[in-house]
C-alpha cells in the first residue's frame, strides 16, 4: 500500500492594511516622491495636489503583504479643512521639506502642531512612524538647510531621517523600505512604536538649543543675552568646540 506524505504548507503571516500620510508646505515634492516610488517615474511640472490626492500599493515587508492606503495631502492652507477629516487613524507620516527653502523646513514644527491638535492625545501621536524626508538634495547649490540640523531635528523627536530627490531618485526606495519596516514592526508591537527603533542622542530642548546656537548671527545671541558680559567670548569659545562635535 502506497502512503500518501502530506507536507504542511507554510502559513505567511495574515496581510496588514496601513495608512499613511504626506504633510509638508506646497511645492516641497511630496505628491513626486511618491510617484517616484510607486510609479518609478518623476514629474517634473508642479501640478498642485486639490485637496487629497489617494492611491493603493502593495508590499513585502519580510513575510508579509503590506496593502498601503496613501494620502497626499495638499500644502496649501486653503485646503486646512479638507485635511483635517484624514489625520486620524494613520500609522505612518511622511513629513516633507525642500532642503532649498528654509520656510518649509521651519514649517514642520506647524505641521505636526496641525495634527496633534487633530488627532485629540499624545497616545495617538506615539502609535505613527514619523519619517522626516528632506528633499531635492541633487540641487546642492541652493540648499540652506545642511543635513546635521535636519537630521537632529528628526532625531531629537524620535523621527527616521532620509535625504531624497524625487528627480534622480536618491534615497527613495531606502526611505520607504525603512518606513514600511517600521510601521509592520509597530503593528506587531501591539501598535506602539518600539522605544529603540531610532537612536536619539539629544532631548528636543537641547536640539533646540544647538539650533538657536547655530543660526545666531553674533557672540550674544548665541548665548542668549545682552552686550556688556566679559565672559562671552570665553563661553563662545568653548560652545563652538561642543558644536564641532556634531557636524
Amino acid at each position: 500500500v502506497q502512503m500518501e506524505t502530506t507536507v504542511p504548507k507554510r502559513r505567511d503571516k495574515k496581510s496588514l492594511r496601513v495608512k499613511v500620510i504626506s504633510l509638508g508646505n506646497a511645492e516641497v515634492g511630496k505628491s513626486c516622491i511618491i510617484k517616484r516610488y510607486c510609479e518609478k517615474r518623476f514629474v517634473p511640472k508642479y501640478l498642485a495636489t486639490i485637496g487629497i490626492d489617494y492611491g493603493v500599493t502593495k508590499v513585502q515587508v519580510r513575510d508579509r503583504e503590506i496593502k498601503v492606503n496613501i494620502f497626499d495631502m495638499a500644502g496649501h492652507p486653503f485646503f486646512y479643512e479638507v485635511r483635517n477629516e484624514f489625520y486620524k487613524d494613520s500609522q505612518g507620516v511622511l513629513l516633507v521639506y525642500d532642503v532649498g527653502v528654509r520656510e518649509s523646513f521651519e514649517a514642520l514644527d506647524s505641521w505636526l502642531g496641525e495634527m496633534k491638535q487633530e488627532m485629540g492625545s499624545q497616545a495617538n501621536m506615539d502609535s505613527i512612524v514619523f519619517i522626516v524626508c528632506a528633499n531635492k538634495v541633487d540641487l546642492t547649490k541652493r540648499r540652506v538647510v545642511d543635513e546635521g540640523e535636519g537630521r537632529l531635528w528628526a532625531e531629537s523627536r524620535g523621527f527616521h531621517y532620509f535625504e531624497t530627490s524625487a528627480q534622480s531618485g536618491e534615497g527613495i526606495n531606502e526611505m520607504f523600505q525603512a518606513f514600511f519596516s517600521s510601521i509592520t514592526d509597530m503593528c506587531e508591537n501591539g501598535g506602539k512604536r518600539p522605544v529603540s527603533e531610532v537612536s536619539v542622542g539629544f532631548t528636543k530642548e537641547q536640539a533646540d538649543t544647538i539650533r538657536r546656537i547655530r543660526n545666531s548671527k553674533d557672540s550674544w545671541d548665541m548665548l542668549g543675552v545682552k552686550p556688556g558680559l566679559w565672559i562671552v567670548s570665553q563661553m563662545t569659545i568653548l560652545i563652538k568646540s561642543f558644536i564641532n562635535l556634531f557636524p
